[in-house]
């Protein structure tokens, strides 16, 4: 099955997760994705969903410099992005139990 589209509407909350604990970089953003088991989300894609996050006001960004290269440019969860991945959490919760129910049926005995 070619989940891309189930996690192209999931994108904004995988995204905004990542950050909720630590502010991070693009690069590190996508590193921890993977580490969660999303390898199949792009480069491109995940910059976009941080593009739009930002310009919504849900993120904001810093730049630090790197001893490693060139500055980075930093994401973090703003008020209004905490509150969204509230928001978003708890849909997910609401609707991964009646998907729940709805597939695992108790049995009829």
């Amino acid at each position: 099955m070619d989940r891309s589209q189930l996690l192209k509407g999931l994108l904004d909350i995988i995204v905004m997760r990542v950050l909720a604990d630590e502010d991070a970089y693009g690069y590190e953003i996508l590193h921890r994705l993977r580490r969660a088991g999303f390898e199949e989300l792009g480069d491109a894609t995940v910059y976009g969903t941080l593009r739009r996050l930002y310009k919504a006001g849900h993120l904001s960004t810093y730049v630090m410099p790197s001893d490693a290269g060139p500055h980075r440019k930093y994401y973090a969860l703003t008020e209004s992005g905490r509150a969204r991945l509230l928001q978003m959490r708890e849909a997910w919760e609401d609707v991964s139990a009646k998907m729940r129910a709805l597939l695992d049926p108790p049995e009829k005995g």
